[in-house]
C-alpha cells in the first residue's frame, strides 16, 4: 500500500466503514475504494476533500506523507479568512510560477477550505469546473461584489 491509501483505509476501519459503506458516501464503487486503499490508482483530486469530510481529517493529512498535524503559525489569520469567503465571491492572484491558468481573471466560489487547500468552482468558457488548488499558490484574494 501506499502512505495515501494506508491512510484512508486506518481512518475508514476507525471509523467502523466497510469499504462498500465509504464508496456508497463517495458515490464511487468498492472497488474504487479497494484500489486507492491498495494504491494501484489515486483518487481524482477533486475527491480529496470530500475524502477528507468524510473521514474527518484534512486533506494535509492525506496528501503530504510528513504531515504533522501542525499549522504554520502565520497561517492563523489566512485560514480565517479564507474560511469566511467560503460561499462568496472572490477572484485569485496566483505567484508567477504557480498560476492555475483557468482560474486567472475568473470570478470564483470556494466551496470548501481546510488548511492549506480550497475547493473552488467557477464558471469557464468552456463549462463549469472545479478544482483543489493549494493556499500556497495565492498571492492575493480579491473579494467580488455581487450584483444585488
Amino acid at each position: 500500500m501506499n502512505e495515501l491509501g494506508n491512510k484512508i483505509a486506518k481512518k475508514r476501519k476507525d471509523l467502523g466503514l466497510t469499504q462498500t459503506d465509504f464508496a456508497d458516501r463517495l458515490s464511487v464503487t468498492r472497488q474504487t475504494v479497494s484500489r486507492w486503499e491498495a494504491g494501484t490508482v489515486l483518487p481524482d483530486i477533486e475527491k480529496i476533500t470530500d475524502i477528507a469530510g468524510i473521514l474527518g481529517v484534512s486533506c494535509d493529512y492525506l496528501l503530504k506523507d510528513d504531515y504533522d498535524g501542525e499549522e504554520p503559525a502565520a497561517a492563523g489569520s489566512v485560514s480565517r479568512l479564507l474560511q469566511n469567503a467560503v460561499g462568496k465571491t472572490i477572484r485569485f492572484n496566483f505567484f508567477e510560477d504557480e498560476g492555475d491558468f483557468d482560474l486567472i481573471n475568473t470570478d470564483c466560489r470556494i466551496t470548501a477550505f481546510e488548511g492549506s487547500w480550497m475547493k473552488v468552482e467557477a464558471d469557464t468558457r468552456t463549462g463549469r469546473i472545479e478544482k483543489l488548488i493549494p493556499v500556497s499558490s495565492v498571492l492575493s484574494v480579491e473579494f467580488v461584489k455581487e450584483a444585488e
